[in-house]
């Protein structure tokens, strides 16, 4: 009689075998992985051409950026009395530089068609730093997908030529060399995408810490944060040497009021809440104290030490909160997920507790989105059925009450499971996980 563990085995059913190789593939694991962002970045470019061809371009801010450059080109420094049609110059002084540029080579912004194809030429370079990061975070090829499909993110790059493309871009870029380990270029691009519109003034804290802990040095630490406020200086130049207070009032005003009409985020609590004090100081306190939950409890996790443990040498001895191995530490810990999922995270916290958002600020959740998600540790399925009512929420125009409650809903899961589900990447110690995800997509 023969060996039964002698008979060779069958092999498994073909679609058995069709199903293990589209998960190696879009899980890492398959040489062919390495093909799909460079597949869906040739897509996407093809379907900005279309867009450009059969959409029809929409009139929002593009004339009124053009009628402030106007002005300003004309002689005029106070920002209290730079206005365009749909109102007052509200954006520091880079969003100043780089429509001044789009001034001249739009023909005064009357070539609209080249306007959209230099925004189509913006959003391509901005998706191909987005890719580099998730890749650099070593992030599954099946989240690719999620950033090209947005109606509503190649509709504020192609069709309306707002500012946050460029705001966005130096943002990507900022995480892009903060994960090379380039502290200086992510400082400059962090501080020139600041300096396009304050915006980005919500992942300040998460830079901060990713600065102390990373660049291995207190003394460097102050010499880049030094470098961000000089350069937001330098930025300001021409408005602050004449005007200011006026300046700094409009290009950094916190206290602007917003119109109910316009949010996409809280047309779910009726406008008497909406435009009442107490509701805005309800989001600031909340904002804060998610902040102070994430630095205390995750973020500061690399420099093994609690916030008073770091603080007090700095403020009663002036001594450097680490000693040099302690900081060298710390600074191993600070690794391109660490450093992507944290200014992410500080965004997204940002965006939640936002007074009001309006569609244009998409262009800040719809590339985050997808990797907090992932990074939550959601199962696949559920990161796409996530992404799509976050999608269906920012296309219903006017705002209802049902799209604002997804808008905040989503952001509020992915802020929650970030927390829960991503602890291990802000434990010291605990990166094995991690190391072993980096092996298998390699």
């Amino acid at each position: 009689m023969a060996d039964p563990s002698s008979t060779p085995k069958s092999n498994p059913p073909l679609y058995e075998q069709a199903l293990d190789f589209a998960l190696d593939v879009a899980n890492g694991r398959h040489a062919l992985s390495k093909l799909i962002p460079p597949a869906l970045f040739l897509a996407d470019a093809l379907l900005c051409g279309l867009i450009i061809w059969k959409v029809p371009y929409t009139e929002i801010d593009w004339t009124a950026y053009m009628e402030q450059v106007s002005q300003i080109l004309s002689g005029e420094r106070n920002y209290t009395k730079i206005r365009g049609g749909t109102g007052p110059l509200v954006y520091p002084a880079a969003h100043v530089y780089l429509y001044t540029g789009l001034y001249y080579l739009t023909d005064e912004g009357k070539n609209i068609l080249l306007a959209q194809q230099l925004f189509a030429g913006l959003y391509i370079v901005t998706l191909a730093v987005v890719m580099g990061c998730y890749w650099q975070a070593k992030a599954p090829p099946y989240l690719f997908p999620l950033l090209i499909l947005s109606k509503r993110l190649h509709s504020i790059f192609v069709l309306r030529c707002f500012n946050d493309c460029f705001a966005v871009l130096f943002l990507w870029l900022a995480i892009f060399f903060l994960q090379r380990r380039n502290w200086q270029a992510g400082v400059l691009l962090y501080t020139l995408g600041l300096g396009v519109k304050m915006t980005l003034l919500l992942s300040l804290p998460a830079v901060g810490l990713i600065l102390f802990l990373g660049s291995g040095s207190f003394v460097t630490t102050l010499q880049l944060a030094a470098t961000m406020g000089l350069v937001q200086v330098l930025i300001g130049v021409p408005f602050l040497a004449h005007y200011p207070t006026e300046y700094l009032s409009r290009a950094f005003e916190l206290s602007r009021q917003f119109f109910f009409k316009w949010t996409v985020n809280w047309r779910f609590i009726g406008e008497e809440t909406f435009l009442s004090k107490g509701f805005a100081l309800t989001l600031l306190a909340l904002h804060v104290l998610v902040l102070g939950i994430f630095v205390t409890t995750r973020w500061i996790k690399p420099g093994r030490k609690s916030l008073v443990q770091l603080i007090s040498p700095v403020l009663l001895a002036g001594k450097p909160p680490l000693t040099g191995p302690e900081h060298h530490a710390a600074a191993r810990d600070v690794t391109p997920r660490y450093i992507m999922t944290t200014i992410l995270s500080a965004n997204a916290v940002g965006l939640l507790f936002a007074r009001s958002l309006h569609y244009q600020f998409y262009a800040y959740v719809a590339w985050s989105t997808p990797f907090l998600l992932w990074r939550a540790g959601l199962h696949p399925v559920l990161v796409y059925l996530l992404w799509a009512v976050q999608e269906w929420a920012w296309n219903v125009f006017p705002s209802t009450p049902a799209s604002s409650a997804a808008v905040v809903g989503v952001l509020g899961v992915t802020v929650a499971g970030v927390w829960l589900g991503a602890r291990e990447e802000w434990e010291p110690g605990m990166k094995s996980s991690s190391k072993k995800e980096e092996a298998a997509m390699r």
